[in-house]
């Protein structure tokens, strides 16, 4: 119920940002000011709470999303809105709903997954930027004087090919430069293959299995926390057992 109530308190923030975003009567703008010292609150409230809850309380800053949540509730209460720092202020409010994620445990895994896995993405990203680069110049070589607007240097190129594949009006760009090179599409195709299928595959095949990674450790650290021994500890407990039997 205490979730609940918190993920409700942010879901209700995300809509007063949305709503100061509007023209309001100045009687409304009262009352969303009010509203949202309110929330800020509330969200001390909940801190200390969680706080007090915590058995350790040495190690309740260790958890980065404890930090991340201490940190917006702690600059929200600084009074700034009529200051240079207004929109930095506005700023801290709009990143009130990021908290959402440190609520939601599945919402952290997902962050904690992506996290771990851009070490593997970097070199996938490394190798793919080779492949946008070789393709890059070889269509700035080519098709240049066709569009210079979309092949006339390297940077330019780079943008064209990640149109090409984002699939946005690609065909158009290749029927551009088939008028003058028929064979062009081969140029396309690969290259479409190589990063739209073939790469972008690659990666979600890593985030996939770091999920499942991080999925698997929060499994074992719920059965380390009820006391449930582990399939380990349970053949470790077996073969004592036939040990025990055989002697």
């Amino acid at each position: 119920m205490f979730e609940l109530f918190v993920i409700s308190i942010i879901i209700f923030s995300a809509l007063m940002i949305g709503a100061n975003s509007y023209q309001v009567s100045a009687t409304t703008y009262q009352v969303l000011s009010v509203l949202d010292i309110t929330i800020t609150v509330i969200f001390l409230i909940e801190i200390i709470i969680r706080f007090i809850g915590e058995p350790n309380k040495k190690r309740f800053f260790h958890n980065a999303w404890n930090v991340f949540d201490t940190f917006i509730v702690l600059v929200s209460l600084i009074p700034i809105e009529d200051s240079e720092l207004a929109v930095l202020g506005r700023l801290v409010r709009i990143f009130r709903v990021l908290r959402m994620v440190s609520i939601i445990p599945e919402l952290r895994i997902l962050i904690n997954s992506l996290v771990k896995a851009l070490p593997q993405l970097g070199y996938v990203m490394l190798l793919m930027f080779i492949i946008f680069y070789i393709y890059a110049a070889v269509g700035t070589t080519f098709f240049a004087a066709i569009n210079p607007d979309l092949w006339g240097d390297i940077a330019v190129s780079l943008l064209t090919l990640f149109r090409v594949m984002t699939f946005e009006d690609w065909t158009d760009v290749m029927y551009e430069t088939m008028t003058v090179y028929s064979l062009s599409w081969f140029y396309y195709l690969t290259f479409i293959f190589f990063t739209a299928f073939a790469f972008l595959n690659m990666v979600i095949g890593i985030v996939v299995n770091v999920l499942e990674q991080e999925r698997q450790i929060e499994a074992d650290l719920l059965k380390k926390d009820s006391d449930e021994p582990s399939m380990k500890e349970l053949k470790q407990e077996l073969a004592e057992i036939k040990a025990l039997l055989q002697k």
